[in-house]
Order: structure tokens, then C-alpha cells, then sequence
């Protein structure tokens, strides 16, 4: 790997200060995230290993030095949802603007599909009008990825003394045929991806 590539590989909870570390900044001063407060290193530990246990968790590494990751999770317990997933992704605030975003999601959307699920969605915090705590670059963002806008709920969520309105965003990325096949774990299909799309 040259000096200078990112390299996407599966987080660990060992990253626990450093992928918390990149989001602190969005709970503290942004209404990215509906959290109040920053989770203790402990709680942040426990998210990441559980959703390691079936989902992927993704890191983008640079020079040893990790500037962003992205994750999915259930998108809802009923068992008929098991083919969707929510996503997120957060890149270091110092970092944007790198393509760091966009490198992450295409890795956990080629996981994804190799998993078997084939609904990506993503929950979005959106603001009646850009502000110094949330503007709708999300948004954006996610339809330059291919997703398409579902819904907006207004006033959803209340943050810094505001309301905010909520967006659902989604994406296919497989065909929606009778009989589908449950998707698998992650685990299962950690070293075809490694192999096929070079994820470490």
C-alpha cells in the first residue's frame, strides 16, 4: 500500500478512542446526531462490538491513523425487515472534503450486498433551513450515492434550543425476487471481501 492510500479495513474495539474521538465533534457542536451527550468510551466499546457480532463496521485508515468509519445496523427487529439496514458514516471534521465518505460507503455497500441484504437506508437529520449546527449536505451526499429522498418528518428531533426535521433516504442494491435468501454475517463473508474488494 502506498504511504498515502486509504485503506478500508473492518474496525475493531481496540479503535474504540479514535473512532469515538471523530465523534465527539458531531454530538458536541453539530445536530448531525439527535445525541446529547458524548457516550463514555465504555457504553461506544459495547456499540461497536454489537454490531460487529452480525454487521460490518468499517474503518478508513490513512498512514496508521484512522479518519472516518461507517457502519450498518437493523433497520427494524420484525423478522420481515431482515433484508434492510440502517447506515452511518462519520469522517473526521478535520478530514472532509477527501473522498473519505464516498470510499467508506462504497466498501459498506459492496459488504452489504455480498451479506445478502439488499435495502440500504439512511436516517438523516435535516434542518428547515441550513444553520451553524446542521445544513442539508447529507442529504446530498446521499443522493450523489444513488439514494433516492422517502420521507421528511418535521420537527422531529430538538437540539441546541431548535427543531429539526428528519429524512429517510434508501437505496437498492439487489434484486427484490420471491424466496430471497437470509442474509449472512458478517463474519461469513469477511475474507470474500477482502479477497474481491481488497477490505482488510
Amino acid at each position: 500500500m502506498e504511504r498515502d492510500e486509504v485503506r478500508i479495513r473492518a474496525a475493531k474495539p481496540e479503535d474504540v478512542e479514535r473512532l469515538l474521538a471523530i465523534y465527539a465533534p458531531y454530538v458536541e457542536k453539530t445536530a448531525v446526531t439527535f445525541e446529547y451527550d458524548v457516550p463514555s468510551a465504555e457504553e461506544f466499546r459495547g456499540r461497536i462490538v454489537s454490531v460487529l457480532a452480525r454487521f460490518p463496521y468499517l474503518a478508513a485508515e490513512k498512514d496508521g491513523e484512522v479518519l472516518g468509519y461507517a457502519y450498518a445496523g437493523p433497520f427494524h427487529s420484525r423478522a420481515a425487515y431482515g433484508w434492510s439496514v440502517e447506515t452511518s458514516i462519520y469522517v473526521d471534521p478535520a478530514r472532509k472534503r477527501m473522498g473519505l465518505g464516498g470510499k467508506l460507503h462504497r466498501a459498506l455497500e459492496n459488504v452489504l450486498r455480498e451479506q445478502g441484504f439488499l435495502n440500504m437506508n439512511a436516517c438523516i437529520a435535516v434542518p428547515e433551513k441550513d444553520d451553524e449546527y446542521l445544513t442539508r449536505n447529507s442529504v446530498e451526499f446521499h443522493r450523489h450515492l444513488g439514494y433516492r429522498m422517502v420521507g421528511e418528518f418535521s420537527q422531529a428531533g430538538y437540539k441546541f434550543g431548535r427543531w429539526y426535521n428528519m429524512a429517510w433516504m434508501e437505496k437498492h442494491i439487489g434484486p427484490h425476487g420471491p424466496g430471497p435468501k437470509p442474509p449472512v454475517g458478517f463474519a461469513e463473508v469477511r475474507e470474500r471481501v477482502k479477497e474481491k474488494y481488497h477490505i482488510g
